[in-house]
C-alpha cells in the first residue's frame, strides 16, 4: 500500500490519494461471505462487465464496508452536533456520487453498492438515482441545437438535479425525479421516480463531480458525503463502448420501439463504424473535456484494467 508514483518523488508525496493494489485491498474484505448469489450478480452487471462473485468479494465488499464506516461516523457527528446545539433533529440521508465515462461500468458499480450497502445494519434503505432523468427532453435539446451533445454538462437541467438532491439531503419525506427511458432515449412525460427518505442515496452519472460554473455558488457534488470515480484507460473504454454498441445492435436495438432501431439492420462493419463515430465525435470529447478532469475531486477512484476488473483503488487521504 503506497502513494502513487507517476513522476518525481516530490510529486508522489504531494498526491492527495493513497494507492492500494488489488491484493492489498482484497485483504480488507469483511470475513463474512458475499451476501449476493451468482444469479444476483448476473442481474446487476451491465453489458460487457465481467463482474463475478470474486470481484464482489475482493473489491466491492471492502468498499461497502468502508462506506458503512463513513455512514456510522456521519451518524455520530450528527448526534454530537445536535447535543452541542441543544437541539434534536432528524439525521439526513448520506449521499454518494458515482461518476465516470460512458461504458466504464459506473452503473454496475452503483447498482452493486446499492445492494451491498442495504445489507449493512445501519443502512437498510438505499436508493439509487441516475442523472439521465435530469437530461433535458429531446425536444428541448433540439430547440437549443445541442442534441448532438447529449450527455455533455449543458444537456442536463443541473438546477433541477441540485434541487432534487438538496431536498433529499434536507430530509424531505418524499422527493420526485423525472423518469428517463433508454428505449425511447428520452424523458417520459408524467412518469417519475420517487425517493422517500432513504438512509443512503446514490447519485450516478457522467458529470456528477462537475464543479460549480457560470457564477453558481453550489453544485450537486457539494452535497455528496462520499464520491467514487470509475476510471480506466481511454483506449480500453473506447473498446468497451464499441463492444457494448455491437451487443445492443444485436439485442435492444432490434426492438421496433427502440429509438436506435434504425441501426438494427446495419452490417457488422457498418455498426462498428457507427460506434466509432459516436465515440470519436461525442463520448471521447465529453470524457476528456468534462468527465476525466473531475476524477481528482472524488474521494475514491476505482481503476480498471483492460479486462474490466478493478486493479487498483485510490483513496483520498484523511
Amino acid at each position: 500500500m503506497s502513494d502513487p508514483s507517476h513522476g518525481s518523488a516530490s510529486h508522489a508525496q504531494s498526491t492527495p490519494f493513497v494507492e492500494i493494489d488489488r491484493s492489498d485491498w482484497a485483504r480488507l474484505s469483511p470475513t463474512t461471505e458475499s451476501p449476493l448469489t451468482d444469479a444476483e450478480v448476473f442481474q446487476l452487471r451491465g453489458l460487457g462487465d465481467r463482474l463475478d462473485l470474486n470481484e464482489v468479494a475482493e473489491v466491492y465488499l471492502p468498499l461497502s464496508r468502508l462506506l458503512s464506516l463513513y455512514v456510522a461516523n456521519a451518524k455520530r457527528l450528527h448526534e454530537s452536533t445536535s447535543a452541542f446545539l441543544g437541539e434534536k433533529t432528524e439525521r439526513t440521508p448520506f449521499v454518494i456520487g458515482v461518476a465516470g465515462s460512458v461504458a466504464v461500468g459506473k452503473s454496475t458499480v452503483a447498482r452493486l453498492l446499492r445492494e451491498l450497502m442495504s445489507r449493512w445494519p445501519d443502512t437498510p434503505r438505499v436508493e439509487l438515482i441516475t442523472t439521465d432523468g435530469f437530461l433535458h427532453p429531446n425536444a428541448e435539446l433540439e430547440r437549443r441545437g445541442i442534441m448532438a451533445r447529449k450527455g455533455f454538462p449543458e444537456s442536463y437541467d443541473r438546477r433541477a438535479l441540485l434541487r432534487f438532491v438538496s431536498a433529499v439531503k434536507s430530509g424531505a419525506p418524499e422527493v420526485r425525479a423525472p423518469f428517463y427511458s433508454h428505449l425511447k432515449y428520452d424523458i417520459i412525460p408524467d412518469a417519475q421516480v420517487v425517493v422517500r427518505r432513504p438512509d443512503v442515496l446514490i447519485v450516478e452519472g457522467l458529470n456528477v463531480l462537475q464543479p460549480a460554473g457560470n457564477g453558481n455558488r453550489l453544485t450537486v457534488s457539494d452535497l455528496f458525503d462520499f464520491s467514487v470515480y470509475v476510471d480506466a484507460r481511454v483506449s480500453d473504454i473506447a473498446t468497451w463502448y464499441e463492444e457494448r454498441f455491437m451487443a445492443l445492435q444485436r439485442g435492444a436495438f432490434t426492438n421496433p420501439n427502440s429509438f436506435f432501431n434504425v441501426y438494427a439492420s446495419l452490417t457488422e462493419d457498418e455498426a462498428r463504424e457507427k460506434a466509432r463515430f459516436y465515440w470519436r465525435e461525442v463520448n471521447e470529447p465529453n470524457l476528456l473535456e468534462n468527465i476525466r478532469p473531475t476524477r481528482a475531486r472524488a474521494k475514491l477512484v476505482l481503476r480498471k484494467a483492460s479486462d474490466h476488473t478493478v486493479s487498483q483503488v485510490l483513496l483520498r487521504k484523511v
